[in-house]
């Protein structure tokens, strides 16, 4: 069996002695005298534990140095397990020192039975977090295709579109509102597919002046107009043996549309000004927000050019219709913005509600900016619909009884999850059923306690 490690970081010579003794038989050891040194070895062999003498050079006097030492150690790792040791004398820095984050503390002179009953449980936490985490991240990869999260029979319906035509060089029309993940799912094609070591080439047709929009598509040659002092590629050469990805196709100007038809149907572009035409190897993928079957019948956009484009389809449904994913996607952006500001929060049960009683017009940009916003204006650990500056939600209109209660039955199932990450054991406690008794209820409503966590 593979020791646990553990850092022990003390300026004391005497004691580092003493430490080694006492527990080279039951851990690998790293020693450091100081914060730098502390660091270096932590960031080299990432320990499980560190037992910190918080009375650490240049000011051993005091416990500055040491807390600075805490910070660092669970900035960078949140789930290491450190226990802080100090004088006697110090206690008031001890604790002080727990409410940052350390796991447990000792007094000098250490009682070193008293220590290795201390580090014998954080080594065994220690142990429990690294496989939960493993074993969360293993479960994240399976409701995680690339950089997109989804759960529903919708969602796992267009990850297998995406693998498909991935392996064509056929062109992809992804339509969907604003925030969908129309440019993820471009980028998950380009990075499946055989062109994946070549560039993938983003523009936005709506963002960029129709006067300018030609030369960044397609280049220009010096002198081809007022202050085209240089020679320049366009975005189609800039992908050549990649990707072109055209966001918001719909805003593009009719006269573009019969160049970049021209280019589906010979493979070659001429730059502005120019008159050589230049091939170019590539895919092409588009996207929009707009209804371009209205904007054909209206001649606003070319039909030829549509069925160019659409050789397949993906319509990507907004936030409101993916029902757990709301969850799923909510708590992701939890963990990473707890991380960016250093808050551990949750989302309480009204925001919970609160959260999938929303339309979520902006779908998961908008969601990324509440759940942000949230983790910074909340008072305390539990996360209330005011922080993420929602309304609560309204109760459900009334229907009949039997689906008043399996509405009501659902929705609780799912907030005691999601408070609970996943764990069914906490939850079956919290809802007072048994385990098998919850596993049929998840049966029942088609839950996956699994994607919770």
């Amino acid at each position: 069996m593979t020791k646990p490690k553990l850092l022990v970081v003390d300026d004391d010579e005497s004691i580092r002695t003493q430490v080694k003794y006492a527990l080279r038989d039951d851990y690998t050891l790293w020693f450091a005298e100081d914060r730098a040194q502390a660091m270096q070895i932590f960031h080299e062999v990432q320990p499980g534990i560190v037992s910190l003498d918080l009375g650490l050079p240049p000011n051993a006097e005091g416990a500055e140095e040491g807390l600075k030492t805490l910070d660092e150690i669970l900035r960078a790792a949140p789930s290491t397990k450190v226990v802080v040791v100090t004088g006697n004398g110090e206690r008031e820095n001890a604790l002080r020192a727990v409410q940052l984050g350390a796991f447990d503390y000792q007094l000098k002179p250490i009682d070193l039975e008293e220590y290795k009953v201390v580090l014998r449980r954080a080594a065994y936490l220690a142990e429990v977090a690294r496989e939960g985490e493993a074993a969360a991240q293993a479960r994240e990869n399976a409701i995680r295709f690339e950089e997109i999260i989804g759960s529903t029979p919708r969602m796992r319906e267009i990850f297998g579109v995406v693998q498909r035509v991935a392996k064509t060089d056929a062109t992809v029309l992804i339509a969907g509102e604003s925030g969908t993940g129309k440019e993820l799912i471009a980028r998950a094609i380009h990075s499946r597919s055989a062109r994946k070591d070549g560039p993938f080439v983003a523009i936005n047709c709506g963002a960029i002046p129709e006067t300018l929009l030609e030369s960044e598509l397609f280049g220009h040659e010096r002198g081809a107009y007022t202050g085209a002092h240089v020679q320049r590629q366009g975005k189609f050469e800039l992908a050549n043996r990649g990707t072109l990805f055209l966001d918001e196709i719909g805003e593009l100007p009719v006269h573009l549309q019969v160049k970049i038809l021209r280019f589906l149907q010979e493979r070659t572009i001429e730059r502005l000004g120019g008159r050589q035409p230049i091939a170019v190897d590539l895919r092409v993928i588009a996207a929009t927000n707009r209804d371009l079957k209205s904007h054909l019948q209206q001649g606003l956009f070319r039909e030829d050019l549509y069925y160019r484009l659409s050789v397949v389809t993906i319509d990507l449904p907004p936030l409101r219709e993916r029902g757990e994913d709301v969850l799923l996607i909510a708590n992701r952006f939890l963990e990473r913005a707890g991380q960016e500001h250093r808050r551990r929060v949750r989302f309480g049960p009204d925001a919970i509600q609160a959260m999938m009683a929303h339309g979520w017009p902006g779908n998961v940009r908008e969601m990324e900016n509440r759940v942000s916003r949230a983790v910074i204006m909340s008072r305390g650990r539990i996360i209330m619909p005011s922080d993420l500056d929602l309304a609560a939600a309204e109760p459900a209109q009334v229907g009949s009884l039997r689906d008043t209660r399996e509405r009501v039955e659902r929705q609780t199932l799912v907030e005691v999850l999601s408070r609970h990450r996943g764990n069914v054991s906490q939850a079956a406690r919290e809802l007072k059923v048994s385990r098998p008794t919850l596993h049929g209820l998840l049966d029942k409503h088609g839950i996956n306690a699994k994607d919770f966590r």
